[in-house]
């Protein structure tokens, strides 16, 4: 059973471990509430997930040390494990998806971790992990559903109500729900008048549906930016503790997701990765009654990929109309590339692609089609846009 006297004393043997994560104000991000982050993308390790394995490893008895440690996981819960095996001076395996970001692949094996890529995703790793623990007798470090693993996570909750007053509520990360089931006991056992909501990926709905249903539900795929938790199955744990203590779990898309990287990054100077952003997401995005509420926001980690940031920050400014690209139809002759340009300059865009065809299916037989990328201040700037083209003559065909 997680208790509270737990978690207080897993914020005792962490200190050792961790590194402090004070509040963040944010600015700019969701004015109509009073936001700050929890930011564990700055924690060791680049995420929250030290804290969970830090304190079930240190549990260990000394015969389970001396076998050696087997975990999996999408990337973060694998470098927790690594850092506090090596800080305990014991062996560890870990088994990652293939698909996990070679960042995360590497890191695992610099905190001294052996690695075991497996084929799928988390739930594929987690069966090959199983299957290898009782082959070479090693202990297993679940990522979620483990009450001294749950009670790690609640440290976060504590901290929360002990760096700021009168907080309305918290929003939180799902994967498998070790880290809010964690947080929300210990905040609702310290002052149950503060909301836990919880936040998915739409691609990784798992916990979201399982409570929706009233039981246990297991997705067949998930797919999703926010590969930490992209979980096709909660834990039994976890499933149960989120039911009791969580008061709203809700949904982010893709470009929400991306939207809310692209603003920590803008207007926060933070790297979040995408299970790191979505409780962002979900401030910007209105998915909870957080209008005039103090609230704080967990940015569970920080591990993105940096050669798919660049894609997600696109994706970002495609959600946000700060990137936008026109389809036209002109008449080809000379000027009308001078025109189309003059006329998004004036309207302060500025465009940074172009492509001519003139083989397409114009109603003009000297039609030819451009499609011309901007940069645009927000979808109010793009339509202005579009309406100083019509003006002058030129058809849109399409916008994206």
């Amino acid at each position: 059973m997680v208790t509270i006297d737990k978690i207080f004393h897993a914020s005792t043997v962490l200190k050792k471990i961790i590194r402090p994560t004070p509040l963040a104000k944010a600015y700019g991000i969701a004015p109509w509430c009073d936001l700050y982050f929890k930011p564990e993308n700055l924690q060791n390790t680049g995420s929250f997930k030290l804290r969970g394995s830090g304190y079930k490893i240190a549990m260990l008895s000394d015969e389970e040390k001396a076998k050696g440690v087997i975990a999996c996981s999408a990337g973060n819960h694998a470098q927790g494990v690594a850092l506090a095996a090596s800080k305990c001076g014991i062996s560890s395996l870990i088994c990652l998806p293939d698909n996990a970001p070679i960042s995360k692949i590497e890191a695992t094996k610099n905190y001294g971790a052996n690695v075991c890529l497996v084929e799928g995703c988390y739930d594929d790793a987690y069966n090959k992990a199983m299957s290898l623990k009782d082959e070479l007798g090693l202990t297993f470090v679940h990522p979620f559903d483990d009450e001294n693993v749950i009670a790690g996570q609640g440290t976060i909750g504590l901290e929360i109500v002990n760096d700021i007053d009168n907080i309305d509520a918290v929003i939180v990360p799902i994967g498998g729900g070790g880290l809010i089931s964690g947080v929300a006991y210990a905040i609702k056992s310290i002052n149950p008048r503060i909301k836990v909501y919880g936040v998915q990926a739409s691609g990784a709905p798992s916990m979201y549906n399982s409570v929706n249903s009233g039981s246990i539900q297991t997705l067949p795929s998930v797919s999703t930016i926010a590969d930490g938790i992209a979980v096709k199955r909660p834990g039994d744990n976890t499933f149960d503790m989120v039911s009791k203590y969580v008061d709203d779990i809700a949904l982010v898309t893709e470009d929400e997701i991306s939207s809310a990287i692209l603003a920590l990054i803008e207007k926060q100077k933070m790297i979040a990765e995408g299970a790191g952003a979505v409780s962002v997401a979900a401030a910007m995005f209105n998915k909870f009654p957080v209008e005039g509420k103090k609230v704080v926001s967990v940015v569970s980690g920080g591990n993105i990929d940096v050669t798919s940031l660049s894609r997600v920050i696109e994706r970002g400014l495609m959600k946000s109309g700060r990137s936008s690209s026109l389809l036209i139809e002109l008449v080809d002759k000379p000027g009308q590339l001078k025109d189309v340009s003059r006329i998004i300059a004036d309207c302060g865009g500025n465009v940074t692609s172009v492509h001519h065809e003139r083989n397409g299916n114009t109603e003009s037989i000297n039609g030819c089609y451009l499609r011309i990328v901007m940069e645009t201040r927000d979808y109010d700037h793009v339509q202005q846009i579009i309406e100083a083209l019509k003006s002058e003559g030129f058809k849109i065909v399409s916008k994206e």
